[in-house]
């Protein structure tokens, strides 16, 4: 069990980065141009917020709710 746990982790962390990645480079304007600046910022927050929301599932394959959907959004984000 600790072995399933310690992979889960592992593939949590590696993804996280390919996520960074993947929303740094999402962040493109209407006219084709880079964002910068808090338009970036937003944009990239929302970004990991919407890649950790479908994630947030329990053992049992059910939405987590209140604080358990607070601290799992918490650690995914900072991972992501």
């Amino acid at each position: 069990m600790k072995r399933i746990a310690v992979a889960a982790l592992i593939t949590l962390f590696a993804t996280g980065s390919a996520f960074a990645q993947s929303c740094e480079s999402k962040a493109v304007g209407k006219d084709g141009k880079p964002l910068s600046g808090a338009a970036k910022t937003s944009f990239v927050k929302k970004c990991k917020q919407d890649a950790c929301e479908s994630k947030a599932m329990g053992k049992d394959g059910k939405p987590l709710t209140g604080a358990a959907k607070t601290s799992f959004m918490t650690k995914c984000e900072k991972g992501a």
